[in-house]
């Protein structure tokens, strides 16, 4: 994982001395914006503050422009092991959904089975719902439910297809109730060390905005 680099300050030393010395210069700048724009960042439990910002089920996400997945993956061989975490991402190059499959579980051993549960924020885009839908073509012991917050451009005809390919790959797709908001509050959310766990406060249209977005999903669906 690439480390973060500031760019030098030229405040103090002012403009380069001569050509080479600012060609130099001009060859690091390259090189650090080759780097990618963000990090993929894992853990067990995320901070309070994002997931009260980013998982809330908004009908318009105005500066929600992260994607935050919670993964449950029970694999089943002669011992069962369940394994938990989550990834969160910034939409500037590969996002969590992809992040899940490049780096938490690259590849499916064939005499394994997986059951997957993602609690994202918010649907896939196109690009990373063929992903998913490729993935489940390709590994038929692997079964994925998608727990989501809200619908990403879900008014797109190219997103609508896309969400249809998934399902009919065997991708349960499902709008999260106020009761799987409260789950991942308990099971993925960071609480203050030395105090006892806070109960999870319902926002206000919780409910309302989780049945306008069952709604439109049953709609794509059908």
């Amino acid at each position: 994982m690439a480390e973060k680099q500031e760019e030098p300050s030229n405040a103090q030393n002012g403009e380069p001395d001569n050509a080479e010395e600012g060609e130099e210069k001009k060859k690091k700048k390259l090189k650090r914006e080759d780097l990618p724009p963000f990090e993929i960042v894992t853990g067990e439990r995320l901070p309070a503050m994002f997931f009260k910002f980013q998982f809330r089920n908004v009908e318009y996400s105005s500066g929600r422009n992260k994607t935050f997945l919670c993964y449950v993956i029970e694999t089943q061989g002669k011992e069962s092991v369940t394994s938990r975490g989550y990834l969160e991402d910034e939409h500037a190059a590969a996002h969590a959904e992809m992040a899940f499959f490049n780096t938490i579980l690259p590849k499916c051993e064939s005499n394994l089975r997986y059951n997957i549960t993602w609690y994202v924020s918010s649907s896939p885009c196109v690009t990373c719902a063929d992903r998913i839908t490729e993935m489940l073509k390709k590994n038929k012991n692997l079964r994925l439910t998608i727990m989501v917050g809200r619908l990403f451009m879900w008014e797109e005809p190219e997103m609508q297809a896309a969400l249809k390919k998934m399902k009919s790959a065997g991708c349960k797709l499902r709008i999260m109730k106020p009761q799987d908001f409260e789950y991942v509050w308990q099971n993925f959310v960071e609480q203050e060390e030395g105090e006892e766990a806070k109960a999870f406060v319902p926002w206000e249209d919780i409910q309302e905005n989780f049945q306008y977005y069952e709604e439109k999903l049953a709609e794509i669906l059908h």
